[in-house]
Order: structure tokens, then C-alpha cells, then sequence
């Protein structure tokens, strides 16, 4: 499961060294590798995991015109990385425990996100949008890596206990140059912790190419630790779903971790707070529509008789009742008094915690009857 490690000369030479199981034209091709792994998905499934990615892009749409609208502090974006994100999610089994990035929209949808999860942090309510326990997923990580960590500590306590969980986590390709990665990765290995590492590769760490921050496939770096690797194209929902599943077979049988690399495409910015037309060329982006993951897998369903307008229309119209309703319940929560935010921090009343509830509660009072 080792990938093919040559030199990344260009953006679509990166992509043909992906293992696939359907084309960018929607084609299916066999694929010694992983088809074992998907012997189960018949043409309800693929259905719905088109369902899944297309109901993800319209929260993504939302996500975006509500933060436009100043609704919200931020949003992260994640067109165009449907697949991976539903792909492996929905390979999960609901015991095991996930770590995440700021980007993982889809993660948390697949895990039973109700609409209102997917803005109360981005406009500045709860230190979590979602409840981390209902959810099996830990807050969305803004520092940028330190999630490994989280996973791999969370994966050293599932073998102590010999629970059935994996523990998966998630990262951009710009996170794998941080030394928490690294260090997790070292430590996964080492004590064969059962964790799965997921890079999304999409190609810009912000502003900085993948071309400049890692010469070589990113997966290739895996097995220098110890651990299997195996690289796929990110923009096909089907390779994404076998290759976790590969990964979670490994992991919870005991050989301990497992990475898959998924080489996939940021359509949008960074963050909202981001211009990406200052350092990306159109005619990159454009290649990258054409490889657009939706697209792809509707497509196949197409060719195969499995899809027709009506179905597409009546999915279609499912987003946008989850846009509606994640809408409203931004539009309709009431910030909590300043004070709450000491709230539920220790299980139990901490004395320093006290002590900073009235200093800031002194703080607050001291501009009292300023205009």
C-alpha cells in the first residue's frame, strides 16, 4: 500500500500518481488495491453519498454568504474537498472518535451535525459548535496540527482499555511541515497507537503550493515512520471510502497506524478572510472544476441508469431546506451574557477560576454608564 514516490513536477502529474477508482469523467476502473473494500456499495449507496456531497456544498454556499453577510466571524471553506470528507467519514464506525481541522464541514455533517452546529463557533457563541460527546468529534482545531496530538493521546488510552475505536485525524497539507504532526506521527508508531492520519491535500496552505512545501508526495513521508501509507484521489468519493476503510481495518486490528493522503483541490479561499485570486491562476482553478468530485460521481450514476432529473431536483431541494434552517438558527441565537464564558470550563468550582470570573466581572462593571 506504499505509494509510488517520484518527484511532483506539475499539478496533474500529482494527481495521476492517486490511486482511483473512478475517473475524472466518471468512469469506472478497476483497481486491484481497493476495490476489496467496496464490495458492498451498490447504486442506493452511491445515491447517497452524492446526496451527502451535494447537501455539504449547499452548508458550504450558506457557510460563506452568511459570513458575507456579517453573520459570521470567519468561515473555511471546503468546495471541491466533498469527497474526502464524506468519502472517509462515512467509513466510520459510531464508536470511533475523530480529530479535526477548522475545515471539516463534512465530517461533522456525516456524524449527525444538526444545522445550527455548523455556525455556533464561527460566530463567536460556544468554543464548539457541536457537542463533542453526541458527535464522537472533538472541537473543530484552529492551530494549525495540533490535533495529531489530540488523536494519538486519544488512541494511546483506546489500547490501554482494548476498546473497539479508532481514532482519526484529520489535516492539510500545510500542517504536515508542523512539528506536532511529526511528533504524533513518531508517537503513533513507536507505541502502535490505533489512529489514522488524514492529509488533505488541496494543494495550498493558504498561499504557499504544495510544489514548494513538500518536493515528494506527502504520503510517501509515512512509511519513514514506520507507518503505511496510501495515496488517493481526493476528488473520487468511492477511492476515499475504500482507503479508509483500509486504514480503520489496519488500525483496529492491532498493526497500529495507518495515513492516507488524499489529493484533492481548495476551490474556494483559504478562509473567508482570504484572497486567493492574489496568488492562484484561473486557468488552475478551471482544471480543477473539470475534476470536480459531484460532478464526477453523478456521472457514473448517469451512465449506469442509476440517477435521474427528478431525483437530483428532489436532493437539490434537501439542501436548501438545510440552508434554511441553518439560517435560522444563526439568525436566531441570543449571545450569552459576557460572564458565561467561565462557564462549564472545570466539571467542579476552581478557585482560580473564581478569581478571574471577578476580575473580569470588575472589568465589565467598570464601563457602566458610558454612553
Amino acid at each position: 500500500m506504499s505509494p509510488q514516490i517520484t518527484p511532483i513536477a506539475d499539478t496533474a502529474q500529482d494527481l495521476e500518481l492517486a490511486e482511483r477508482i473512478l475517473t475524472p469523467d466518471g468512469t469506472r476502473i478497476a483497481n486491484h488495491q481497493l476495490d476489496a473494500f467496496i464490495t458492498d456499495v451498490d447504486a442506493a449507496s452511491l445515491r447517497a453519498l452524492h446526496r451527502d456531497m451535494i447537501i455539504l456544498r449547499r452548508i458550504d454556499a450558506e457557510g460563506v454568504a452568511l459570513q458575507r453577510q456579517g453573520q459570521l466571524g470567519l468561515w473555511a471553506p471546503c468546495q471541491g474537498q466533498e469527497a474526502t470528507q464524506i468519502g472517509t467519514a462515512r467509513a466510520l464506525a459510531p464508536q470511533d472518535y475523530v480529530f479535526p481541522s477548522y475545515r471539516e464541514t463534512g465530517v461533522i455533517y456525516a456524524r449527525g451535525a444538526k444545522p445550527g452546529d455548523y455556525v455556533r463557533m464561527w460566530r463567536g457563541e460556544e468554543g464548539a459548535g457541536h457537542d463533542p460527546a453526541a458527535l464522537r468529534v472533538a472541537p473543530l482545531q484552529i492551530i494549525i496540527g495540533a490535533q495529531t496530538l489530540h488523536a494519538v493521546g486519544y488512541a494511546l488510552g483506546i489500547r490501554h482499555e482494548g476498546a473497539d475505536e479508532v481514532a482519526v485525524t484529520y489535516f492539510g497539507d500545510g500542517a504536515t511541515s508542523q512539528g506536532d504532526v511529526n511528533e504524533a506521527m513518531i508517537f503513533a508508531s513507536s507505541y502502535q497507537a490505533p489512529v489514522v492520519f488524514v492529509c488533505q491535500n488541496n494543494h495550498w496552505a493558504i498561499s504557499e503550493p504544495v510544489s514548494v512545501q513538500s518536493q515528494y508526495p506527502i504520503a510517501g513521508r509515512a512509511p519513514g515512520f514506520g507507518i503505511p501509507s496510501l495515496r488517493v484521489d481526493g476528488n473520487d468519493v468511492l477511492a476515499c471510502m475504500a482507503a479508509m476503510r483500509w486504514a480503520l481495518a489496519h488500525a483496529r486490528s492491532g498493526k497500529g497506524p495507518a495515513y492516507i493522503e488524499a489529493v484533492t483541490y481548495r476551490m474556494g479561499p483559504h478562509t473567508t478572510a482570504d484572497d486567493p485570486t492574489r496568488y492562484r491562476k484561473e486557468d488552475e482553478l478551471d482544471a480543477w472544476r473539470r475534476r470536480d468530485p459531484i460532478i464526477r460521481l453523478e456521472a457514473h450514476l448517469r451512465a449506469i441508469g442509476e440517477l435521474s432529473d427528478e431525483q437530483v431536483a428532489e436532493t437539490q431541494a434537501a439542501a436548501d431546506v438545510v440552508a434554511r434552517e441553518m439560517r435560522a438558527e444563526c439568525l436566531g441565537m441570543v449571545t450569552r451574557p459576557p460572564l458565561a464564558v467561565f462557564d462549564g470550563v472545570y466539571a467542579e468550582p476552581h478557585t482560580a477560576l473564581e478569581r478571574q470570573r471577578g476580575e473580569y466581572a470588575a472589568y465589565l462593571a467598570s464601563f457602566e454608564g458610558e454612553v
